[in-house]
Parts: structure tokens; C-alpha cells; sequence
């Protein structure tokens, strides 16, 4: 591996470890508490699909008249991302995307997916990320991680995009986290049955060969220019600290509601 993609692995262990042991994960042992999981990490896994055609925007052609946009590379490594993200198959084989499939799982479980439906709706109406979010109630700490997401896609940075692709974003499930869901599938299997179908779909294709795809197009799009590097590090590290402010979402709101209860 180039030694700059190892620099950064090093040096952002410390935050990837965070996330791998948070707090909110020992909190899921219920079908409710896995909703509250689900209701919040699908915005996660929206802004994903956003940031990877949003790259795919930067990195090839989608107009016409067709020209060459880029390095051959670059193009061929984000579609071909692109094309496992967007049009996978679930588990009766049939076609749809990574984020399809988890509302799929989110309805077999009984998790709402009336706010992120509501948001979407609003969101294709008026082109606007806050008022989408305002308007369907989305929680906060999806709310800042999506605003997040979409500073870094309105930039235009196509280093920095590839970046947070690459190292802030679904790779980052721990076996703990694996091992809770094996728990609650065993005991309710009818209900989550596509939701642990799409975890082990993910941990397979993009743990593996987009993990590598995407280290590779990081690697070409910032080349050997310093500053490019260093731009990316920094937002990566963002990225994370983000994705650390998501689950203490999740975990308050765990929380909250046996309290409630």
C-alpha cells in the first residue's frame, strides 16, 4: 500500500477505534433500540450514495455531449463502485441499491421510514438540505452529519471527496456490533432477516473490493502533491469525529427512550 494511505491509517487508529467501541452498540438489545439504530443510520447510508455520485459526477462525463473527463483510472475505479453501490442485488437476487435495500430491512423490522421518505420528498421539491431536514423532523445528529457531508459535495474537492469516501465512511461495522445483530436474529428472524442480509452484503463488497477500489483513487487524485494530502487528512479526521457525534445520537436517544419507558 502507498505509504501515505498508511500514514493516514495511522494516524487516525485512535478515532476509527472510538467509533469501533462506542457506547451506543452495548445499548442495542432490543427490537426497539435496533429501530432507533436504523432510523438514524439510514441517513448515513443516504449521504454515502450522495458523496459516491457525487464523485462519480467529478471524476467522468454524465453529460452530453460526451467527453473524456479525467484520468481512464479514476474513471474506471468509481464506476465500477458505483455500479455495486447503486444496482447490488438483495437476497432473492433481484437488483436495487445498497440504500433500497436498507429501507427494505428498516420496513421488515418495523423501524420508521416515514421521516426519511418525508425528507426525500422534500428535499427533490425544493433542493434544500436544511429545510428537507427541518420539514421531516430528521434527528440532530443525522442532521449534522449529512451538513457535513454536503460542505465537502458543494466543494467540489475531488481528493478531499475520494478521502472521507475512503476512510470516514461504511467500513467501519465492528464484530461486536455483528455479534448483537447475530443475537437479535435469532430470536427474531422474520423481522431482520434483510437488515443482517445488507450488514454481511456490506462487510463483503465494500470491506473488500471497494475498500481497495476507493484507496486507490485516493491515492492517484492526490498523487504526490503534499498539500493534498494534508487536506485530506484533515477532513478524514472530521469525517470520523462526525460519524462519533452520529452514534452518540443514536446512544441518547437509546437512552431517552428507556427512560421513557
Amino acid at each position: 500500500m502507498n505509504q501515505r494511505l498508511l500514514t493516514i491509517q495511522e494516524k487516525i487508529a485512535p478515532l476509527r477505534q472510538q467509533i469501533i467501541e462506542h457506547r451506543a452498540y452495548a445499548e442495542i438489545n432490543s427490537m426497539e433500540d435496533l429501530r432507533i439504530f436504523m432510523e438514524h443510520h439510514i441517513y448515513a447510508v443516504w449521504d454515502f450514495m450522495s458523496l459516491l455520485k457525487s464523485l462519480q459526477n467529478n471524476l467522468t462525463c454524465v453529460k452530453v455531449p460526451w467527453v473524456p473527463v479525467g484520468h481512464a483510472d479514476t474513471r474506471y475505479l468509481i464506476n465500477e463502485i458505483v455500479v455495486g453501490e447503486e444496482s447490488d442485488v438483495d437476497e432473492d437476487g433481484i437488483r436495487t441499491s445498497h440504500f433500497e435495500l436498507y429501507l427494505k430491512g428498516m420496513k421488515q423490522s418495523g423501524a420508521d421510514t416515514g421521516v426519511m421518505e418525508r425528507f426525500l420528498q422534500e428535499l427533490q421539491q425544493t433542493g434544500d438540505l436544511d429545510a428537507a431536514c427541518t420539514t421531516a423532523n430528521v434527528p440532530e445528529a443525522a442532521r449534522a452529519f449529512m451538513r457535513f457531508t454536503f460542505k465537502h459535495i458543494y466543494s467540489n474537492n475531488a481528493s478531499v471527496l475520494a478521502a472521507i469516501f475512503t476512510f470516514g465512511r461504511e467500513d467501519l461495522i465492528p464484530g461486536m456490533f455483528m455479534s448483537i445483530i447475530e443475537d437479535v436474529y435469532n430470536e427474531y428472524p422474520e423481522q431482520i432477516s434483510t437488515f443482517k442480509y445488507y450488514l454481511e452484503r456490506h462487510i463483503e463488497v465494500d470491506g473488500g473490493q471497494h475498500s481497495q477500489l476507493a484507496l486507490e483513487m485516493t491515492s492517484i487524485l492526490c498523487g504526490d502533491n503534499d498539500d493534498l494530502w494534508e487536506e485530506a487528512t484533515v477532513a478524514i479526521e472530521e469525517a470520523l469525529q462526525m460519524r462519533i457525534q452520529l452514534w452518540d445520537g443514536v446512544y441518547n436517544s437509546i437512552i431517552n427512550s428507556k427512560t421513557l419507558a
